[in-house]
């Protein structure tokens, strides 16, 4: 179905009505049947014997109605029904909207924000649908088009009928798969994804007829050619879920056409990008694009198929490593050995001299798996062997994937931090009326409390997820959001903290009123991080990109600028600044101008501490988030990765330590306090030791 024109254009303010015409497009039908047209669900028009493939209705749209939805439902001799509907978007004065834009053969017209504009022109020679959404922001997004060349859209419907039994014959298929290979050069195509998503649609339905009709060798050169051509384009203009879906679909498809299509002489076939092996020998040693395969077996057929330029298609679900360019499958006919042990040699990259890893692809969770598989590399060779069949690669590690000593060190590092916080938050309510004397030093406080308070709640969250794999992934996304929020939480607060310092030197006869720093802070530090971590949400979620690594329970790092782990390290980077900011004004400050004969002295020490905690948590927090950025830049192959690594690990591990030694050891104040309280504590001891001495002494 399609309207015209493609919107209601309402926008003028009349309330005139609009007039819309409704098409819809039938494949050719012979007999008698009804049809009716029906305009929110009221029936408008009803009809009998319609010879047109395109049957026309023309509605009124009101333009004060919220739906306008266009229904027609066909009726046959024996009241069987088939319904089809479409809905007319209204343009209302006052809606936001993408503005009316003219690419290549196509004017596209103003747009309500939020809704898709789909129309069936396509360019010459090519029929289907092109769409286009004009997102919230009233920005247009890039078109998607599905327009496939005429030719291929026949072998696509001939396909369809094939697998519904319509004239499913070997010579059908015959001519589908030759009508694929004439068809399949889509490197220079205009619209060669479409083509592309097209063709694979195509194989996967005849993969899925060889459940009813069995196809035999004769199918097979065509199939390869056309399957080999598919893989010459890259592959570009559409999204990493629609690349991944379709590379998956192409390889199954693929797997389930070679296993089914039966063999009676062929030893095999070759393309540039496949090559087919066939071996009914009981020990089978073939070579496929420099792959070596040995099998063993007592009976059956062997059919090994090399796959090359899909690799890099697929979706890569192991992390620090490098994806080969090669896919092996390997399938067996009429076998009935309960054990298969099959050997592969792949050729080994000669830039990569890390650790490889066998693995198969996984149709069931359309992912890489290393299970049953065992690798042992070579000089030139990685050797895989595994006891099941299917589709095998190897993923080649860019840095050793385990890493005991840096996990216990973060264990250890993580527990040590607790517990220094914990005894740290201990300590400031026991002092806490003691150094609390001037609104200034109830400021730094309480800034240190919470940044003390928000590191304990990432360091606990950061070890409920240390093991992801044992938690869900609904308990995987709340601690990612926890950490992101904790760790923004505490930097907001480390800028309350620097703010403070700079207002205090620079305005010195206008002192900030408790109320307002409090509210001030409040906003800076709580509300903030919780906005820029729900916006963060709300972004990636709606426009369908990951924002938490379900492997780790951290944000993604994709690339430069890429990824949600942005949304933690730029605020965090500007706030890092912006400490070092506040830092140069308050040393340039003190060095230039002395503070007033009127300032009080604790006004003074706790401005001194303040400078302290600035200067000494400023680096060492910058310090550690600087570090883990250039971790991200760094290749792993780097002599100085392992030192970054080792290095951020280890800050990031004592952040804890680090507040506890410059909050209790390093204010004069709090350690005052501390060693009179541990006194008189000690005293208390002593004096009851005596009393209860004296006690004894005359009761004897």
């Amino acid at each position: 179905m399609s309207i015209d024109p493609l919107i209601a254009d309402c926008s003028g303010g009349s309330t005139t009505p609009v007039q819309v015409a409704v098409n819809a497009t039938i494949p050719p039908i012979t007999g008698d049947y009804d049809f009716m047209w029906f305009y929110n669900e009221r029936g408008v028009t009803s009809l009998s014997k319609a010879t047109s493939e395109l049957l026309r209705h023309t509605v009124t749209v009101n333009c004060k109605t919220t739906e306008n939805k266009v229904k027609i439902t066909f009726k046959n001799k024996n009241n069987q029904n088939v319904t089809a509907s479409i809905d007319i978007p209204v343009l209302k004065a006052g809606d936001p909207f993408c503005k009316q834009e003219q690419i290549e053969d196509f004017l596209w017209p103003k747009t309500p924000s939020g809704v898709t504009v789909v129309t069936t022109i396509c360019p010459p020679g090519r029929v289907g649908e092109r769409q286009r959404s004009c997102g919230n922001s009233s920005q247009w997004l890039n078109v998607l088009s599905s327009c496939v060349s005429e030719e291929l859209k026949k072998v696509s419907n001939a396909a369809d009928n094939f697998l519904q039994g319509v004239g499913a014959t070997q010579e059908v298929a015959l001519d589908i798969f030759e009508g694929m290979k004439n068809n399949s050069n889509l490197e220079n195509s205009t619209d060669g994804i479409a083509d592309i998503r097209a063709s694979v649609n195509i194989i996967d339905t005849m993969a899925q007829a060889t459940k009813y009709i069995n196809l035999t060798e004769d199918v097979f050169p065509n199939f390869v050619t056309s399957a080999s051509n598919i893989l010459n384009s890259n592959w570009t203009g559409v999204n990493d879920t629609i690349l991944h879906e379709m590379s998956s679909k192409y390889i199954n498809s693929t797997e389930v056409l070679v296993q089914k299509i039966q063999i009676n002489t062929s030893s095999g076939f070759n393309s540039t990008n496949l090559e087919l092996s066939f071996c009914s020998r009981d020990d089978c040693n073939l070579t496929v694009f420099d792959i070596g395969v040995n099998l063993n077996k007592t009976n059956g057929l062997m059919k090994v198929m090399a796959i090359k330029n899909l690799m890099d298609k697929l979706e890569n679900n192991y992390e620090n490593t490098e994806r080969t360019g090669l896919i092996l499958s390997a399938t067996l006919v009429n076998n009935t050995d309960s054990n298969i042990t099959i050997s592969m040699l792949f050729p080994a990259q000669q830039d990569n001299n890390n650790g490889p890893t066998c693995v198969f692809w996984n149709t069931t969770t359309k992912k890489w798996s290393d299970e049953g598989c065992i690798a042992n590399k070579t000089e030139n060779y990685t050797l895989c062997v595994c006891t099941h069949l299917t589709s095998f690669s190897v993923l080649m590690s860019k840095s050793d994937i385990s890493e005991p000593a840096l996990d216990i060190i973060t264990i250890i590092g993580v527990a040590v931090s607790i517990c220094c916080l914990v005894l740290f938050l201990i300590i400031e309510w026991m002092v806490w009326s003691a150094v609390i004397k001037t609104h200034l030093s109830h400021f730094r406080h309480t800034a240190v409390v919470n940044i003390s308070v928000f590191l304990l709640l990432a360091d606990c969250s950061f070890l409920a997820s240390s093991n992801p794999t044992s938690i869900s992934e609904t308990m995987c996304l709340s601690l990612t959001l926890c950490k992101h929020l904790f760790l923004l939480a505490m930097f907001a607060w480390m800028l309350c903290l620097s703010i403070l310092l700079v207002h205090q030197l620079i305005f010195v006869f206008s002192p900030l009123r408790k109320r307002v720093f409090m509210y001030l802070s409040s906003i800076l530090g709580y509300l903030c991080p919780m906005v820029l971590v729900g916006c963060s949400y709300v972004y990636y979620n709606y426009t369908e990109t990951p924002y938490h690594n379900k492997k780790t329970c951290w944000l993604i790092y994709e690339g430069l600028l890429k990824g949600s782990i942005y949304s933690f390290i730029l605020p965090v980077g500007t706030i890092v600044l912006g400490n070092l900011f506040s830092m140069v004004v308050v040393i340039i400050t003190l060095v230039k101008t002395s503070v007033p004969d009127g300032t009080k002295v604790d006004e003074k020490e706790t401005a001194k501490g303040i400078l302290k905690v600035v200067v000494l948590l400023t680096p060492v927090f910058g310090l550690t988030w600087g570090i883990g950025f250039f971790l991200l830049m760094v290749d792993l192959t780097s002599p100085i990765y392992p030192f970054l690594n080792y290095s951020f690990t280890i800050f990031n591990a004592f952040q804890g330590l680090f507040i506890f030694i410059v909050g209790c050891f390093g204010e004069q104040k709090v350690r005052e306090e501390l060693l009179r309280i541990l006194k008189l504590k000690s005293g208390q001891n002593d004096s009851l030791s005596k009393s209860t001495s004296t006690a004894v002494t005359k009761a004897k």
